[in-house]
């Protein structure tokens, strides 16, 4: 089998892969997602080079590469202003369930050994031909996410691929065909594990999972497996299919961690998501019209909370919701501080501003400036 592909015959990708040949492949996501038909945006390159070699031949054919991990065996060569993430065979010699210690190989097959699913362990050269050692492109033409030879060994050399199995299984598995049953049991027996993780890591692959077309299936198996509630204390994923069907076809992660509820202090978000997570959840909880959220913080940000209540209570959105998400939104507030002065002063004045805003946002933004003022 071939990949063609446009990313593999750009420019810097063949010159970068011509200057490592032979023993030089394209390597995982790229690889999988032209197999699948979906966007590569990452070029990962695999190479029975050490990273010594790798800078040298870079440097003497005028390419600008980076140490990024050097360490691990990973450098980055940027060629027609395309980086290319170039990393030296390996295999493990120690694992402890976060940390790997390698040693550099020569052997494609020890490369792929110690890669996660049989599906991200596909290369290809710069022909465009295939090679499988492990023979995974079945389960990939398949959109079967299978671990590696043994699921629990896999894991125990990294935690964090309990979530990965779900994230993977949310993207490019077959919904028809359900989530392995091997590899959904050997994460169940390892869910304590994920405590070992960063809370940036696990943070991460959460998202990347909420943000698939369709999480709900994997979420479901999540919670099957006990790793939903290890990861999110006290959450339910039973309003998220809802959430999903009411979306037509948007992705928002923090909505959908929003329906899924359950404590969510231990996973490092940043400032910005904490403080739409929080909007999403008070939005949530109180009864304030769509049109005055509209107002006060967007229509797209009053749109989310209105779906989230509509699936939170399992009824259709409101026919006029787009029309009262415009008003809102559009609409401007008829009193200035300078209308209220001198008789209102210091907090007396923001107090009577908040009032008369109030009373404005209840009567439909009908309320005018003379209305307001008598």
């Amino acid at each position: 089998m071939r990949i063609t592909g446009d990313w593999l015959h750009h420019p810097g990708t063949q010159a970068v892969l011509d200057l490592l040949a032979p023993g030089a492949f394209a390597v995982g996501g790229c690889v999988r997602n032209d197999l699948m038909g979906v966007p590569v945006s990452d070029i990962d390159i695999a190479t029975d080079l050490v990273p010594d070699d790798v800078i040298a031949r870079a440097k003497k054919a005028g390419l600008r590469v980076i140490p990024t991990g050097y360490d691990h065996g990973t450098v980055t060569i940027i060629a027609n202003d395309l980086p290319h993430e170039v990393t030296t065979f390996r295999r493990d010699v120690k694992t402890d369930g976060r940390h790997a210690v390698v040693r550099f190989s020569t052997d494609l097959a020890d490369d792929a050994r110690r890669r996660d699913f049989t599906m991200n362990a596909l290369y290809a050269d710069s022909a465009g031909r295939v090679h499988d050692p492990l023979n995974g492109l079945p389960d990939l033409l398949a959109r079967r996410v299978r671990f590696i030879e043994d699921p629990a060994r896999r894991i125990a050399e990294d935690h964090l691929r309990i979530l990965r199995f779900f994230r993977f299984h949310a993207w490019y598995g077959d919904p028809a065909g359900g989530i392995g049953a091997e590899g959904l049991a050997a994460c169940a027996a390892a869910v304590d594990g994920i405590a070992q993780l960063s809370a940036e890591r696990v943070t991460g692959e959460l998202l990347k999972l909420l943000s698939a077309p369709d999480p709900a299936p994997a979420v479901a198996a999540m919670t099957q497996a006990g790793v939903l509630n290890a990861v999110l204390p006290g959450s339910d994923a039973r309003f998220l299919p809802v959430l999903v069907h009411l979306e037509g076809g948007q992705s928002d992660p923090l909505a959908r961690l929003a329906i899924l509820g359950g404590e969510t202090g231990d996973l490092r978000l940043s400032r910005k998501e904490t403080a739409v997570l929080n909007l999403l959840r008070d939005g949530m909880a109180n009864t304030t019209p769509a049109a005055a959220l509209a107002h006060d913080h967007g229509a797209d940000l009053a749109r989310t909370i209105a779906t989230l209540r509509a699936a939170q209570f399992e009824t259709p959105l409101p026919d006029t919701l787009e029309h009262d998400l415009q008003t809102g939104a559009n609409a401007v507030f008829p009193i200035s501080a300078a209308d209220l002065m001198p008789e209102f002063q210091g907090p007396a004045l923001g107090a009577e501003l908040r009032r008369l805003k109030k009373r404005w946002v209840k009567s439909g933004f009908a309320l005018t400036r003379a209305d307001l003022l008598q």
